[in-house]
């Protein structure tokens, strides 16, 4: 009889671990049948281009993975879809100078642009021989009782610009400005549109030359020495070829907005993804030598985080680390069609 009953035990046992196997695997297929549908959903652009972004290279069972478990997703990069086709370039570092003098192109195109990935973070960066093509464009009046941003889009339409990226930083209370109150100075073709004459502004501009300056000038100053365009958020990172000391600056890791000039003039827009599964971002330390090895002899810091975001022909080519999108701003960096 005992051991009838311990047969019918096991029995019961053994039932119950099947049942609750296959419940446990119904559950798993509803689950990522309904995370498979909230990831890929209009209403959070954001993650829905990281979904996609991940799917295309992985699959969908590994994106769904990446997706719950980030730490998980590793360093591998993919690349955005749905991209327009620019000229495009490896990244080549300091250290690859020598090996890739021999096949860099005699001639340096007019536009490029140049897809790279790190272990902790990817991004684009843009590069423009002609420095003239580069300017600031704003939203309209600035600092107003009823002053609001544009989406970055819209300011490119308006001026008949390939290529855009942020610039200041803006008043942001509780993460629900309007972008219609910017933080320190706008120049904007040679006028003031913001910001104060004596005040001094870690400030990165334009001159009427074409020279990208990124030092702490005064409004006045800066109209004084002809510059054209400029904007502000900081720090700079890197000035007359000597880099910045970010001692006592918060280091975390970010998305960063970049924008610096090489020696021979060419204007360098940088854009770092970051807060994001495949991309955590970078700190202003390792920002200041990945800049100085891009061959930047001028550069300086703009709106991070949920603000940095990359258009180029047409599109966004980079992904912002807010679920709902871009953000409206108050002006941004826009680079003019060739001439």
């Amino acid at each position: 009889m005992a051991k009838a009953r311990s047969r019918h035990g096991l029995l019961t046992f053994i039932v119950r671990l099947i049942v609750l196997a296959i419940v446990t695997a119904v559950l798993v297929n509803i689950g990522k049948k309904k995370l498979d549908k909230v990831a890929s959903s209009d209403e959070f652009p954001t993650t829905k281009q990281q979904y996609e972004q991940a799917v295309s290279e992985q699959g969908q069972t590994a994106a769904l993975k990446a997706v719950l478990d980030p730490d998980a997703a590793g360093s591998s990069a993919v690349s955005p879809v749905n991209h327009p086709e620019p000229e495009k370039a490896k990244l080549v570092l300091k250290s690859d100078a020598v090996a890739a003098a021999a096949e860099a192109p005699e001639e340096q195109p007019e536009t490029e642009i140049i897809e790279f990935s790190e272990p902790l973070f990817r991004g684009k960066l843009i590069k423009v021989k002609d420095p003239s093509r580069v300017y600031t464009a704003v939203s309209g009046p600035l600092g107003t009782p009823t002053s609001a941003g544009k989406p970055i889009p819209t300011m490119i339409e308006e001026h008949g610009a390939i290529a855009a990226v942020n610039a200041n930083g803006f008043v942001d209370p509780n993460g629900m400005g309007n972008g219609g109150l910017p933080v320190g100075i706008v120049i904007s073709d040679g006028k003031l549109c913001f910001g104060d004459l004596n005040t001094s502004y870690d400030l990165c501009g334009i001159d009427k030359d074409g020279k990208l300056h990124c030092e702490w000038l005064t409004g006045q100053e800066a109209l004084d020495m002809g510059i054209r365009d400029a904007a502000c958020f900081g720090p700079s990172l890197i000035h007359n070829g000597e880099k910045r000391s970010m001692a006592g600056m918060y280091t975390g890791l970010n998305a960063r907005t970049v924008i610096g000039q090489a020696a021979d003039g060419t204007m360098m827009l940088l854009l770092i993804e970051g807060r994001l599964f495949t991309s955590i971002g970078i700190n202003y330390e390792d920002l200041v030598d990945f800049c100085y090895d891009l061959g930047m002899v001028e550069a300086s810091n703009m709106d991070g985080g949920a603000s940095s975001v990359m258009y180029y022909g047409g599109e966004q080519v980079t992904i912002v680390s807010t679920l709902y999108g871009a953000r409206n701003t108050p002006n941004c960096w826009l680079v003019a069609p060739e001439k």
